[in-house]
């Protein structure tokens, strides 16, 4: 990977300190290249950067995407600087270019950007214990707290419609319409659980044009992994990757948060016996969320936590299950029927959550 790309012409024209040494691929990431950058400094000592590739598949308005990220990020160091905390953690922190750009587009056509490395912590692919989901879920909602008075409306919509699980289920009757692969005939069972819940996708959305859920800055994609932990207190310190940061529902980051993180099984199990939706996991994320908010939240958008999580587990599965009857042309596949499997597991997990509705509910009213 790296040997397609001049890293010394894109490393020029970074406001790097020192002497570059090495660029290495870092990181699990799917969508944009990265590499970790490594500088001799003039202290003589090893310092590191991130240098990512956006991928512009995804991201079709890079300038918008870094315009958003360069707002919010400077945002957040005024906030934190102003609290007493650490801005050089608790954010991430854009390297600009030698013509003060947030991003540097080279001459082979692509766009990059460069943070600063944060130090002494790391990001996790599952979670390991019910502490580093607590701290992830007290993260995120200090996240959302802090951006609670930014004007959402300033910030572009780097992929449109990317939570309206309205416009999500519209793509899909769309895709069973369609059946470009003629594979509708062999999964009844799972068309007819996503086709039995439809009206259940117009909630949110509806709540929001009514004007009873807030629009609010939103991530967008609250994976577990994209919260940094400090490596010497288990802290939640960083939310990363800012790229689908827009305009949403603070509903959607929640749901999102447990749809992907309380579930002890991968995400795409064929052996769905393993798969569930942990209320331990589910009670020490929210029990987090809710203290790091700081009870910011109206009482409707507390009342729809436990909903959120369902309908975001359900999107996500008809997004998988849509796809696989489009035949496998926006997630990546590795086997044969991958995103069935993958629309499996979120469907095991829907029904297991609305089985625990009741208890999910008790425990949001705990700790609210």
């Amino acid at each position: 990977m790296s040997n397609n790309y001049n890293f010394e012409e894109i490393v020029n024209h970074f406001n790097y300190e020192g002497d570059l040494i090495k660029v290495e691929p870092y990181g699990s990431g799917h969508i944009n290249d990265t590499f970790a950058v490594t500088f001799n400094n003039y202290e003589g000592e090893a310092v590191r950067y991130i240098l990512q590739r956006i991928n512009t598949n995804i991201f079709k308005e890079p300038k918008k995407l870094m315009e958003n990220i360069e707002n919010v990020t400077r945002f957040l160091k005024n906030k934190i600087n102003a609290l007493g905390g650490n801005p050089h953690r608790e954010t991430l922190n854009l390297i600009y270019t030698v013509d003060h750009k947030p991003f540097y587009h080279s001459s082979s056509g692509d766009y990059w950007r460069s943070y600063v490395f944060i130090e002494g912590a790391k990001t996790y692919q599952v979670v390991e214990t019910l502490q580093h989901f607590y701290n992830a879920g007290k993260a995120l909602g200090n996240f959302e707290q802090l951006l609670s008075d930014f004007p959402a409306e300033k910030l572009h919509e780097t992929i449109p419609n990317f939570h309206n699980t309205k416009a999500r289920y519209e793509e899909f009757l769309k895709a069973l319409a369609e059946d470009k692969m003629n594979r509708a005939k062999d999964i009844k069972k799972e068309i007819e659980f996503v086709l039995e819940r439809g009206k259940e996708t117009t909630i949110l959305v509806d709540l929001l044009n009514e004007g009873k859920l807030p629009l609010r800055v939103t991530h967008n994609d609250t994976k577990f992994n994209n919260v940094m932990i400090d490596n010497e207190t288990g802290e939640g310190i960083c939310v990363i990757d800012l790229d689908t940061i827009m305009p949403g529902l603070s509903l959607y980051d929640f749901g999102d948060s447990i749809r992907s993180g309380a579930n002890p099984a991968e995400e795409d199990e064929r052996d769905l016996s393993k798969v569930s939706m942990d209320l331990s996991l589910f009670e020490h994320f929210t029990r987090g969320f809710l203290e790091g908010t700081k009870h910011s939240l109206r009482d409707i958008e507390i009342e729809y936590l436990p909903f959120a999580a369902k309908i975001m587990t359900l999107e996500c599965g008809i997004r998988f299950l849509g796809d696989y009857l489009n035949g496998d042309t926006y997630f990546k596949i590795h086997r044969e029927d991958h995103n069935l499997d993958r629309a499996r597991t979120q469907f095991k997990m829907v029904m297991d959550m609305e089985g625990k509705f009741s208890k999910m509910k008790a425990i949001v009213k705990k700790y609210s």
